[in-house]
């Protein structure tokens, strides 16, 4: 629910404006560590882990040398075998506790992503209509899958990477210095190089994961509309087209990912050099040490064993930081959708209202998507309860804004929409649209059975008034036809039954919700004259006694309207029954004469 077991997190970014540059790794570093709040005892046992197998992995090449000094001094078998016991169990229960700090740290990985995608799911159910309106779905799906894994690799591996290489940074230092400054010295001598080495390319890895990642959700949102959209394309022939609008972007992916990569291969080599280099240095002015008393041979061997164990950790946190840019990449991307607004909150004084009547006025009510342009000028009619509306009028004139309207998806700029008298501001959005009953062109099904789809509508409907309800739509006999009959499960979106029978279903969904009034986008275009006649009828059934809006797209579909009105230019034009429009010969009768001639002709 919303509010509840979600942190606060960060500014609000609008999706689709340009996105921001990684400056703030810190920032979005601290919002991805409050999702792991919920194991801080799990998280304490780690960094214990961490520090017990970082203290045994410096205790080693101590134990190493000491043993080379003790061997050389006497010679004992005895004093051999007992020094490779104690490195035995050091070594051992340095591994003991890797394994530990790696098997819990997962598991407190696994527990962060899933709360952040339990986040990203539920706040995207918060967001309003238009939010989805203007996304591609590929892209959210991209965000809430390949960005998150993102997130998930990198708190999987980096993290207890991180901070056993940086204590074991810090360790070796303390003990190579105290073995020997000189040494330690000469080693250091080369974090300057790598310094500037890693500088330069981070500094060119982070635009290129940045991208790589947008590329990727940009690939992934085309995708998706390309494979929802295949009887289109192929109906047009525009394959070579799509084939080719692919190529580029998969281009544009390649390439992100080829220089973010490029870019990342340098370290290893710069890290790969610079640790020969400094190998190199120990062995020569360890040896004129030892040769002139100031180091003995098990010394050396120590401190080469350090110095190696130096650079390694600093390699490490080179690949480490990369993997850190691209999961920080990715988390971006992923609170850019968190960070949006949710939908508007109702007023204070905003209330349930049971038994809704359905009597609608719209009180000289504008309104516009942007400023500057006016998409509902001026808009004023009253409709009494249980009658029928038809929005007539041409593309952009302005009636589905009226449904979103009237479904809340926005309010007006200005004046307002009574329902039974009383201001929709001041009702509940949520009570408001659970009385509301909706069927659209394009009926939404899910990958479930039918009998499931239909009790969608009221999820506490027992089988009887599922079957009562598909009966009113008229969808009872199509379905009985059907091998599995109401326990028949259908694909995505519906397939596996014709369109004209989703509507059918879409149909039954809306009376067994047994809603107070009703929006209807025409619902028998493009289906043929019998199905026509079977909707019709189960849409008569469903909008007896309600209040009912059409947007009508067929006109000889609405002759019984109560009410008419005819939109153009996001204005009411003309409004009346259909004898009197058509008595006074104006717009409504020329869009009546011309839908006949097309017909006829």
């Amino acid at each position: 629910m919303k509010g509840k077991n979600q942190p606060k997190i960060g500014h609000h970014h609008a999706i689709g404006a340009n996105p921001p540059k990684i400056d703030n790794i810190g920032g979005t570093l601290l919002r991805i560590r409050r999702y792991m709040t919920e194991q801080k005892i799990t998280f304490t046992l780690v960094m214990v882990a961490i520090l017990i197998s970082s203290s045994l992995s410096l205790l080693g090449p101590y134990l190493l040398g000491l043993t080379v000094d003790l061997v050389i001094e006497s010679y004992q078998l005895e004093t051999l075998m007992g020094m490779i016991g104690v490195l035995f169990a050091v070594y051992l229960f340095h591994s003991i506790f890797l394994w530990l700090q790696n098997y819990w740290m997962i598991g407190i990985a696994q527990h962060a992503v899933q709360f952040m995608r339990s986040h990203l799911f539920s706040h995207m159910q918060l967001l309003p209509v238009p939010f989805f309106q203007k996304t591609p779905q590929g892209e959210l799906m991209s965000r809430l899958t390949n960005d998150i894994e993102n997130v998930s690799r990198t708190l999987n591996t980096a993290v207890v990477q991180f901070f056993t290489s940086l204590l074991t940074i810090i360790g070796t230092v303390v003990i190579m210095l105290w073995l020997s400054p000189v040494l330690t010295l000469l080693t250091l001598t080369i974090v300057p190089i790598m310094y500037f080495g890693m500088k330069w390319i981070t500094r060119r890895t982070g635009p290129y994961f940045k991208k790589q990642q947008r590329d990727l959700g940009e690939m992934n949102g085309y995708v998706e509309e390309m494979f929802s959209g295949q009887l289109i394309i192929k109906m047009f022939s525009k394959e070579e087209d799509v084939i080719h609008e692919f190529e580029g972007k998969n281009k544009d992916l390649r390439q992100s990912g080829y220089y973010a990569q490029v870019y990342t291969g340098f370290i290893p080599k710069l890290m790969n050099m610079l640790n020969n280099a400094s190998f190199a240095i120990i062995v020569g002015a360890g040896g004129l040490l030892a040769l002139n008393g100031f180091v003995s041979i098990g010394g050396i061997v120590t401190f080469t064993t350090y110095s190696r164990q130096f650079t390694r950790p600093l390699n490490d946190l080179a690949n480490q930081f990369n993997m850190i840019l691209s999961a920080v990449a990715g988390a971006e991307r992923v609170f850019q959708v968190i960070d949006e607004k949710e939908e508007q909150e109702d007023d204070q004084s905003a209330k349930a209202v049971d038994g809704i009547r359905g009597e609608i006025t719209f009180e000289n009510v504008d309104f516009s998507y942007e400023e500057e342009q006016t998409t509902l000028s001026n808009i004023h009619f009253t409709v009494e309860a249980g009658q029928t509306v038809a929005l007539v009028g041409p593309t952009g004139a302005g009636k589905t804004t009226i449904i979103s309207l009237l479904s809340r998806f926005y309010d007006p700029d200005s004046g307002r929409i009574l329902m039974d008298g009383i201001d929709m501001k001041e009702i509940s959005r949520d009570n408001l649209r659970s009385q509301m009953g909706v069927v659209l062109q394009d009926a939404t099904m899910f990958n479930t059975t039918i009998r499931e789809n239909i009790r969608y509508g009221r999820l506490d409907a027992s089988d009887a008034d599922v079957e009562k309800a598909a009966k009113s739509a008229r969808a009872h006999d199509f379905i009985t036809r059907l091998p599995g009959g109401y326990d028949t499960v259908l694909d995505s979106d519906g397939k596996g039954v014709s369109h004209g029978q989703r509507q059918l279903l879409s149909i039954a969904r809306a009376m067994i919700a047994d809603p107070s009034f009703l929006i209807l986008d025409e619902a028998t275009s493009s289906i043929d004259t019998v199905t026509e006649m079977k909707i019709n009828a189960g849409l008569a059934e469903l909008m007896k006694g309600r209040t009912s809006f059409v947007i009508a797209h067929r006109l000889h579909t609405i002759g019984s309207a109560d009410l008419i009105l005819v939109m153009q230019d996001g204005k009411i034009i003309e409004k009346g029954n259909h004898r009197s429009l058509m008595e006074k010969e104006g717009q409504y009768a020329s869009l009546i004469l011309a839908q006949s001639t097309d017909n006829t002709g």
